[in-house]
């Protein structure tokens, strides 16, 4: 890899970070997540309670890479049409025309997704995955770069519909921003004392330096001890006691490439086992179905990845140079 892209890549990633930090204060973690998703093409399920903020972190991050920015708000009578659009009969010219919907963006923010319906949650499949939607018989192109940011409670089930797995397993992570500490509450009143953060953000990347970002992180240096070390955790979660359905061949290849966007942030040009342990909850635990007997012991998503990750093998990996991994 060229090391003067990947220090561009590793930089404007760095600013997006410190851009969302201005409005998202106290999260970093989640808001790293976040850029990871963006910078693998993936998607990210927002899960928390109401009111830390997980709309703001979509907010801003569309602001700092300058995208266009929609929101869909979910609720039991939305219907799939009101998601990707509808093809209206012109009479002028006797044909057609198609009227897309809000999931026609280049962000966009499905707020509280599982409170739609299943066949309105189902409009989101083909979108998230082969990035187009199709109405009418014609498939049309959704632009790039495209990112959806899912938010749901986890704490209300009534008039909900728990998403099925095989939406989960679109998004590449599952985020949780928490409750701020005592310090963070009291920056986030002065920050908003006399107008919102999100007022005044401006833009500190563009969509075509997302667009380059994304294709650089698919040069960051992956050895073979640590796929087949990827592989090896992902294949875990199939054959665990206490798992009814584990992770899919999707989520091995999010693995890998969630891996190499993190060593891009860390300003790396190689993974390490490490970063495959530092993403493995995130992206593993909302794809796992716990089996019946397990819940009734209280074995949460969690405990099981911990326990993966402490019994398969972490190999040894000798430092590779550039001149390599070009």
């Amino acid at each position: 890899m060229n090391e003067q892209n990947r220090s561009q890549a590793t930089a404007i990633a760095g600013r997006i970070f410190d851009n969302v930090r201005k409005v998202i204060i106290g999260k970093d973690t989640a808001i790293e997540r976040s850029l990871i998703t963006l910078m693998c093409r993936g998607h990210a399920l927002v899960e928390d309670v109401p009111g830390v903020g997980k709309t703001m972190l979509a907010r801003s991050l569309a602001v700092s890479i300058g995208c266009a920015f929609k929101r869909i708000q979910f609720t039991p009578d939305l219907l799939p049409s009101d998601i990707v659009g509808v093809s209206i009969y012109n009479q002028h010219n006797s044909e057609f025309e198609f009227r897309p919907g809000p999931i026609v963006s280049q962000v966009v923010l499905a707020d509280e997704i599982n409170r739609a319906t299943p066949k309105t949650q189902s409009a989101l499949l083909e979108a998230m995955e082969e990035r187009q939607v199709t109405v009418g018989g014609e498939t049309h192109l959704l632009p790039d770069p495209f990112f959806v940011i899912a938010t749901q409670n986890p704490i209300e089930y009534e008039g909900t519909f728990p998403l099925p797995e095989a939406q989960l397993d679109r998004f590449l992570q599952c985020v949780s921003l928490g409750y701020p500490s005592f310090a963070q509450e009291l920056e986030m009143i002065a920050s908003q004392e006399t107008v919102h953060p999100i007022e005044t953000l401006q833009p500190v990347a563009t969509a075509k330096e997302v667009i380059c970002l994304q294709e650089t992180v698919k040069g960051i240096f992956v050895d073979n001890k640590v796929r087949n070390y990827i592989v090896a955790v992902l294949q875990a979660t199939r054959v665990h006691p206490n798992v009814s359905l584990g992770a899919s061949p999707r989520a091995t290849v999010h693995m890998f490439r969630a891996c190499q966007a993190l060593a891009l942030l860390r300003d790396r040009d190689y993974v390490i086992p490490d970063d495959v342990k530092e993403m493995a909850e995130g992206l593993l635990g909302h794809r796992l179905v716990i089996s019946h007997a397990a819940r009734m012991r209280s074995v949460d998503r969690k405990a099981v990845v911990s326990e993966i990750l402490e019994t398969v093998p972490v190999p040894g990996i000798v430092r590779v140079s550039n001149s390599r991994a070009k």
